[in-house]
């Protein structure tokens, strides 16, 4: 089964979620692992996609001149 990328709304919202349950829900030590590598991934993928959106945006504004 493939997971469906999440869109960056989506992985912020799923990074808030898994700080609120970390925070507040005390997750055995096997979901804390599991949640923090999940955490650890979305803000990867996060960091990457803005770095790639501002690549776009700069080369984009640079055309104009």
């Amino acid at each position: 089964m493939s997971k469906k990328k999440l869109t960056y709304k989506e992985s912020l919202d799923r990074i808030e979620t898994i700080v609120d349950i970390i925070e507040n829900q005390q997750p055995d030590i096997d979901d804390l692992s599991s949640l923090v590598k999940e955490a650890t991934q979305l803000i990867k993928d996060c960091k990457l996609r803005l770095k790639n959106t501002e690549e776009t945006l700069t080369s984009s504004l640079e055309n104009l001149e």
